[in-house]
């Protein structure tokens, strides 16, 4: 199948959580987001909007896990948010037994999941975060798989 790739601009935070929730409603269980970009980018700001499209409620407090690897939260269906920034090495990865969750009942979003790409399951939807300017995000969601297609014209529909 030929890749699906969406791209989009955002000027704020805000708009960055609105497009994040634009795809938390189209996902369901077993679903994995592959966050890609620079520190500052808005790839936590697009997991708080994630973790509202997915139910969880939009006061919650949505951190990186950079320290503990992986924050879970509550809502449709369980949302695991992890960091692989610090991680060293696959074996690393694989030990903290963060590649389990990948078939675990819930939705994952990685962040700085251009490090261990290898690793994750071909249905998995990137979302690349360039910055533009100061306040400008280039932000582009893709993928191949037909579960990662079939996700990324949801969120087209939604925002047409």
């Amino acid at each position: 199948m030929a890749e699906r790739v969406l791209t989009y601009n955002t000027v704020s935070d805000r708009e960055t959580i609105k497009l994040g929730q634009k795809l938390g409603a189209v996902l369901k269980e077993g679903d994995v987001i592959a966050l890609v970009g620079e520190l500052g980018s808005g790839k936590t700001w697009f997991a708080k909007g994630i973790a509202i499209g997915l139910g969880i409620s939009p006061g919650t407090v949505i951190t990186s896990p950079s320290f503990s690897l992986l924050n879970e939260y509550e809502g449709r269906c369980t949302f695991f948010h992890m960091d692989a920034y610090r991680l060293e090495s696959l074996s690393d990865f694989i030990s903290a037994g963060l590649d389990e969750y990948f078939f675990q009942d819930g939705v994952v979003a990685m962040e700085w999941a251009d490090r261990w790409l290898e690793i994750l399951p071909d249905w998995r939807v990137k979302v690349e975060f360039a910055i533009v300017d100061k306040y400008l995000r280039k932000i582009a969601l893709s993928g191949y798989h037909a579960r990662a297609v079939e996700i990324l014209n949801g969120v087209q529909q939604q925002l047409d």
